[in-house]
C-alpha cells in the first residue's frame, strides 16, 4: 500500500536527516566500495540457503542501489516512481501471501550485504520481522594479524561445527568460551538439539537485552550473552519467562558495565593506603568498627585442597590462622576443605553463607566461576577470588606482586654462579608467572650480563625438571616458592646451588605473607573502606595487587651468604620498596626482538601481568595448556597467559594432521 511506503520513506528521510546532523554515512554502505580493488582477489564460498538475522544486513553488494535508502534500509524515492511502486507491490504481498524466495547476499566478516532482495529487506524491515531465508556466499578477507581477523577465524570455526550465524563476539577466545560452556568445542559437530536450544536462548536472551537498553551499551549481543551465560545456565533462558530474565540483567548490569569500560575496567590497587586516600591508611587500634566480640565479621575461606597435599593451602592456612590470631574480638573463621570441582564449591558458599559468612575468601584462581555465580546470588555477601587479571565487578580479587621477590633472587642467584647458567622452575603459565620469569632473568643479567636462565615447567607432562637441570649441569637454582607440606625438611625451594658432593646450600627464599595479607584485607573491611567511592565504581573490577612496600613479599637470606652479598641485596631491596628500581624499566629484550626502547615509559600493570614474552636471556618456551597435566589445566584454562590458551578448531587439527602427516613422508624418505 502507498500509505504504508509513505510511512517507510518519512522513517528513512528521518534517519537521513539524523545522519547527517551527526556527521555519519546517510545511505547503506555498499560491499564493492570498500573492497575496492581487491574484490577479484578474494575467494568466495557458498555456503547455501541459510535463514539470516537481519539486524546483520549492513548494506547492498554493489552502489547501484544504495542512494534509493536510508542508512537504516527505509526508503528515499518518491511514492509515484517506479521504485515505489515495486516496493508497495512487494508489502502487499508480503502481508497477503509471504513471500517465500531467498534473497542473494555476501556475507563478510559476520555482515551482510545484499546483491539481489533490497527491497524484500526494506520490507521486512519495515515489518519489524527478525530474519529472512538468503542464498549466502562468503567472502574471506585477505589474511593478516589483526584481532578483526582472528575473531573472524574464531568465527569461521564456530560456524564450521554449528552453522549458526547470528552469535557474533568482539574478542578472541569468546567463541571457543561459549563451546566449553557447552560442554562441546570448535572441532567437532555440535547435537542438532543443542544448536536449536542455544538459538532460541539467544533470541529470547537478545528480545529482553534490548528491550532493557543493552543495545546503548556497545557491546555486541553475543558478548552480552556469553557473559549471561558465566552467570546463569542455558536452561535459565528456556525455563524462564521474559520478566524473569530482565530481573537477572537488571542484577549483573554492572559486569555489562565493566565489559564496555575499555578504558580502565580493573581497578590495580598498589597499596593498602590506597584504598583509604582520605585519612591514610589506618592500625586496628586507631579504627572504629560495627564489629565487636558479640558480632564478629565472619569469614570462609574455601580451599582447593588441603594442608597435608598443597604447600598453597597450607601458606594460606597459615594466614588464616595469623588474622585470627590478630582479631580475636572482631574477626571469626570457617574452614571448607578439598572444594575442587564446582559442586563441592557451590555447597561450601552455600553453606558459608547459611552461617553468617559476610566474607568469603575462594583460594584459587579455578574457582572464580562458581565465586561469580556466588556474588551475583548473595549481593551482601563481599567475595575475593585470589587471583589476578579477572575483570569481574562481583568479585574483588587479590594477589602479590611476586615478581619484585623474583628480580632480587634473579640478582643473588647470578653472584653466585661462576658458569653463567641458572635453573628456574616455573609451575604454570597464568598471569603474573612470566613477569616473575622476566624478573629474574633481567636481574641476573643485571650482575652477570652472559647469564643464561634455563626454564622448566614443573606441571608440564612428562617432564622431570629436576633431572633435566641435573643432565645440564645446573647448579645454581631457583626452585619451587615455598615449602611442600608433604616433605617441610625438603630443602629444595627458593635459590640454592646444588654443590659437588649432592648437597644443597640455601642462598635465599621468597616470602608471601598471607597473613599480612589477609590482616591488610580485613582491616579495610572492618573499617569499611573497602566500599570508598573511588575503588567500588559499578563499570569497574577491583584487583589488590600488593608488594613489597605493603610487607606482603620479601626475600629470606640465608647466613650462608657474604656480608657483601648480603649488603648488595639491601641496597636493591631498598630501591625496589621505594619503587626507584624495577626490572621492567629502561630497556627490554624478548627472546624475539625490543620489547622497549631505553626512555620509554615503565611497563604498565597491565602489561606486566599479561606479558606473554620471555626475556632474551631466557632458554625454553611457554607451554599451551594441552601440555600441562590435567590436574592443573582447569587453572590455566582460567587464568592462563593467552600465548598458552590456544584456541583448538577444526581447522586447526587439519593442519596438524596435515603437517604430521608431511613430517612422516619426509621421516621415511631420509
Amino acid at each position: 500500500m502507498k500509505e504504508d511506503y509513505r510511512k517507510a520513506r518519512k522513517l528513512g528521510e528521518r534517519a537521513l536527516r539524523l545522519a547527517f546532523i551527526k556527521g555519519q554515512a546517510p545511505h547503506i554502505p555498499a560491499l564493492d566500495d570498500y573492497l575496492s580493488q581487491k574484490s577479484n582477489m578474494l575467494q568466495e564460498i557458498p555456503l547455501g540457503v541459510a535463514e539470516i538475522p537481519i539486524s546483520m544486513i549492513a548494506g547492498t553488494k554493489t552502489k547501484a542501489r544504495s542512494s534509493a535508502f536510508a542508512n537504516n534500509f527505509m526508503p528515499l524515492l518518491d511514492e509515484n516512481s517506479e521504485f515505489g511502486t515495486k516496493w508497495s507491490r512487494l508489502y502487499d504481498y508480503q502481508t497477503t501471501e509471504g513471500l517465500r524466495d531467498p534473497i542473494e547476499v555476501y556475507e563478510f566478516m559476520n555482515w551482510f550485504y545484499v546483491e539481489e532482495g533490497n527491497k524484500r529487506v526494506s520490507v521486512m524491515k519495515f515489518l519489524g520481522a527478525v530474519s529472512i531465508p538468503a542464498k549466502v556466499t562468503r567472502i574471506l578477507p585477505p589474511k593478516n594479524d589483526s584481532v578483526e581477523y582472528r575473531v573472524y577465524e574464531e568465527y569461521q570455526s564456530f560456524y564450521e561445527v554449528t552453522k549458526i550465524m547470528e552469535i557474533t563476539f568482539s574478542a578472541e577466545g569468546r567463541y571457543a568460551r561459549l563451546a566449553e560452556i557447552m560442554g562441546m568445542d570448535l572441532v567437532n559437530p555440535w547435537p542438532e538439539e543443542l544448536i536449536e536450544n542455544v538459538v532460541s536462548a539467544f533470541r529470547l536472551f537478545k528480545k529482553v537485552y534490548e528491550e532493557k537498553g543493552g543495545i546503548k551499551l556497545g557491546l555486541t549481543v553475543g558478548d552480552a550473552f556469553l557473559i549471561y551465560l558465566e552467570i546463569f545456565s542455558l536452561e535459565s533462558l528456556s525455563e524462564s519467562n521474559e520478566k524473569e530474565i530482565g530481573k537477572r540483567l537488571l542484577r549483573i548490569w554492572n559486569e555489562y558495565l565493566t565489559a564496555t569500560n575499555h578504558s580502565n575496567n580493573v581497578e590495580l590497587v598498589e597499596a593498602p593506603e590506597d584504598i583509604d586516600q582520605g585519612a591514610g591508611f589506618m592500625e586496628i587500634i586507631n579504627f572504629t568498627s560495627n564489629y565487636s566480640e558479640k558480632n564478629p565479621l565472619k569469614a570462609a575461606f574455601i580451599y582447593e585442597k588441603n594442608t597435608s597435599n598443597s604447600s598453597w593451602a597450607y601458606n594460606h592456612e597459615l594466614g588464616r590462622n595469623a588474622v585470627e590470631a590478630k582479631f580475636p574480638k572482631l574477626v571469626s573463621t570457617e574452614i571448607f576443605w578439598d572444594c575442587a570441582d564446582p559442586e563441592s564449591q557451590r555447597r561450601a558458599i552455600d553453606d558459608a553463607v547459611a552461617n553468617g559468612a559476610e566474607l568469603i575468601f575462594t583460594t584459587s584462581s579455578s574457582m572464580m566461576p562458581q565465586t561469580l555465580k556466588a556474588a551475583v546470588a548473595y549481593p551482601e555477601v563481599k567475595f575475593f577470588n585470589c587471583s589476578i587479571n579477572f575483570k569481574f565487578n562481583s568479585v574483588r580479587t587479590y594477589y602479590a606482586r611476586m615478581f619484585e621477590a623474583k628480580f632480587l633472587m634473579g640478582a643473588l642467584a647470578a653472584s653466585q654462579t661462576k658458569d653463567h647458567l641458572i635453573g628456574y622452575q616455573a609451575d604454570m603459565p597464568i598471569y603474573g608467572s612470566i613477569a616473575n620469569i622476566n624478573a629474574f632473568a633481567i636481574g641476573a643479567a643485571l650482575v652477570d650480563p652472559n647469564v643464561k636462565i634455563y626454564v622448566q615447567w614443573s606441571e608440564k607432562e612428562n617432564t622431570d625438571w629436576k633431572k633435566e637441570m641435573k643432565d645440564q649441569g645446573i647448579r645454581v637454582i631457583s626452585g619451587p616458592d615455598i615449602v611442600s607440606p608433604e616433605n617441610p625438611d625438603k630443602e629444595e625451594y627458593g635459590v640454592y646451588r646444588m654443590e659437588e658432593d649432592g648437597s644443597i646450600t640455601k642462598l635465599a627464599a621468597p616470602v608471601l605473607d598471607w597473613g599480612r595479607y589477609y590482616e591488610l584485607i580485613l582491616i579495610a573491611v572492618l573499617d569499611g573502606s573497602i566500599n570508598a567511592k573511588h575503588i567500588s565504581r559499578k563499570d569497574q573490577a577491583l584487583n589488590l595487587w600488593w608488594g613489597m612496600e605493603s610487607g606482603v613479599v620479601d626475600v629470606v637470606l640465608s647466613d650462608n651468604l657474604s656480608y657483601y652479598t648480603r649488603k648488595f641485596m639491601s641496597i636493591l631491596r631498598d630501591q625496589v620498596i621505594h619503587g626507584t628500581l624495577s626490572p621492567f624499566d629502561g630497556e627490554l629484550h624478548s627472546q624475539t626482538g625490543i620489547v622497549k626502547k631505553a626512555g620509554d615509559p615503565r611497563l604498565s600493570n597491565k602489561d606486566i601481568i599479561t606479558m606473554q614474552w620471555l626475556n632474551d636471556n631466557v632458554i625454553g618456551s611457554i607451554p599451551k595448556v594441552d601440555e600441562i597435566v590435567p590436574k592443573s589445566k582447569e587453572i590455566v584454562k582460567a587464568a592462563g597467559v593467552e600465548e598458552a590458551k590456544p584456541i583448538k578448531t577444526a581447522k586447526s587439527v587439519r593442519a596438524e594432521k596435515a603437517r604430521e602427516s608431511q613430517e612422516g613422508k619426509e621421516n621415511g624418505q631420509l
